[in-house]
């Protein structure tokens, strides 16, 4: 993992192409635009993953595509996930003194990246982006890749897939992420292999991997199709990330989605 006190579009490439695991950019968020976020979530009602499927539980807010791939196989969305998009897109626009984070991240990122970044899209619909989440007890072993999991359903797919966070609060210890060079084989799907949503941490002994901590306000980004997992949080102080993918595209644009 490099920190990049001064991201450019390079950064963003190499982590795309495989040459870098991961970069954290620290204060892309200044701690004070953290605490007021922080501050306003305290009074918002948070869901969660499905919680037959997901466990430890995740607490969040705003809805994930994972949430409805065994309803999209059609290429569609059903009505559930726009109402439930549409009310999180609310409850998070004021979540900044009146403000909306997720343009505020978009655009920064637009700087660092040098083109466009704009929301993906499903039947020219615009999809929600910008999940915030609170993971103390951590994930599973896992790999996000939207090609693979639900092929046809963006509008336009991604060439590669990132995975975003920012870390609106951070623990003094664990809750890092740990990044494998391993990609999804089909031998992974393997009774012995898999552990409910996720898979047996067997599979990648072996496999380099890249130690992901972030402060409060940084900012990481990591190849989401590469395996991942987030270690327990170990202290008193609380996880919660801004989160969404970035996918990049044949025109040299960024779309984002959770």
């Amino acid at each position: 993992m490099a920190d990049v006190a001064e991201p450019g579009r390079d950064h963003l490439a190499q982590v795309a192409s495989g040459a870098l695991a991961a970069i954290r950019v620290p204060e892309l968020f200044t701690h004070e635009e953290c605490e007021r976020i922080m501050t306003t979530l305290a009074t918002c009602p948070m869901g969660s993953y499905d919680e037959q499927r997901v466990q430890p539980r995740v607490p969040k807010l705003g809805p994930a595509i994972y949430d409805y791939y065994g309803e999209s196989a059609s290429g569609e969305l059903p009505v559930s996930y726009w109402e439930h998009a549409t009310q999180s897109e609310e409850t998070r626009s004021g979540l900044l003194g009146g403000e909306d984070p997720l343009p505020i991240a978009l655009s920064r990122i637009e700087r660092i990246w040098g083109n466009p970044v704009r929301r993906a899209a499903v039947a020219g619909r615009t999809l929600f982006a910008g999940m915030i989440r609170e993971i103390n007890l951590g994930m599973k072993l896992h790999f996000d890749d939207v090609i693979r999991e639900v092929p046809g359903l963006l509008d336009e797919m991604p060439m590669c897939q990132l995975a975003f966070n920012v870390h609106l609060a951070a623990p003094r210890s664990g809750g890092e992420a740990n990044v494998y060079q391993r990609r999804w084989r089909v031998t992974d799907e393997l009774p012995e292999n898999r552990d409910t949503y996720g898979y047996d941490e067997k599979i990648v002994l072996g496999d380099a991997r890249a130690v992901v901590r972030a402060e409060v306000g940084d900012a990481t980004f990591f190849d989401s199709r590469n395996y991942h997992i987030v270690r327990p949080n170990t202290s008193d102080d609380r996880r919660v990330t801004m989160s969404f993918f970035m996918g990049l595209t044949a025109s040299g644009e960024i779309t984002v989605w959770s």
